[in-house]
């Protein structure tokens, strides 16, 4: 299924550089993975670092002058220490949040990602759709007026759920939550109305993505997952363009702001997503 987004469309292709572009992908804990996984696949002549602000996790719990505060001065590390050609910013949050403020700072260009309304809206066929987010992506005017722009005819429910990114980190640790608990959290999505049912949720955090098996276990029915990371893939394969595709890449790394070791558990899922090596660079929450 074609997914195209609202957000992460400016910018020029970058210029031919002679060597492997290093393209930054950036969250606020391990939800980015899908993002990385999907551009991985796409393009994997490039140089990658995946940078998560796990000290600052979960970006839903900050308000919006502080999400925009913290993720300007992560990325003015990030850019001073790893020189990208391109930014993805795979996170909801972050994205709706700080991707102006992201833009106007730094002249790179930047890919992020926003709640796949219009995907969604295309994917039903009862006119009954939800979008499952981070409360901080549900109380963003942005995401409201994106459906008002996209939704049509079609009824949309917003559901935020304060725990799912944090369940997703720990099934990557190691440590799953049970059914139940996700059942609880998904399961605002499903409406029943005048004989219609929800027939498609978009995941609208890129965290969501990682449980999608686990959703499916548990939705009382069957309903199309709509995850973004396909579009964001495409797009960071527009903007890197067709000259710069066929450097040699170095293996890719992680980078993490919280002072902690890596689980083996966590490390080993990090080298099934094709990151070798991860390091800390402390960045504590003030």
């Amino acid at each position: 299924m074609g997914v195209d987004l609202f957000a992460g469309l400016s910018g020029a292709p970058l210029p031919a550089l002679g060597r492997a572009p290093k393209i930054l992908v950036f969250d606020s804990g391990l939800g980015g993975l899908t993002v990385l996984s999907e551009i991985l696949a796409a393009l994997p002549n490039a140089n990658y670092v995946y940078a998560a602000d796990d000290a600052a996790f979960p970006y839903g719990a900050l308000d919006e002058q502080r999400l925009v505060t913290r993720v300007l001065a992560v990325m003015e590390r990030l850019v001073a220490r790893e020189r990208p050609d391109l930014v993805v910013i795979a996170c909801n949050t972050a994205a709706t949040g700080a991707l102006p403020s992201l833009r106007a700072r730094f002249a790179l260009p930047f890919v992020g990602t926003v709640p796949a309304i219009k995907p969604a809206v295309r994917a039903s066929s009862s006119g009954l759709v939800s979008i499952l987010a981070t409360p901080g992506t549900v109380r963003r005017e942005h995401t409201r007026a994106m459906i008002e722009a996209f939704a049509g005819d079609t009824q949309v429910t917003l559901v935020g759920s304060p725990t799912l990114a944090g369940f997703a980190e720990a099934e990557l640790r190691g440590e799953p939550v049970n059914d139940e608990a996700i059942r609880a959290e998904i399961a605002p999505c499903f409406v029943e109305q005048d004989g219609r049912r929800t027939d498609a949720v978009a995941l609208a955090c890129t965290h969501f993505p990682l449980l999608t098996m686990r959703f499916e276990l548990v939705a009382p029915w069957p309903v199309a997952w709509i995850d973004p990371a396909p579009a964001i893939a495409r797009r960071v394969l527009a903007l890197v363009g067709e000259a710069n595709r066929f450097g040699v890449a170095s293996p890719a790394r992680a980078v993490f702001t919280a002072p902690r070791a890596t689980p083996a558990v966590l490390a080993a899922a990090l080298a099934r997503r094709g990151l070798a090596s991860t390091e800390q660079d402390d960045f504590p929450l003030t």
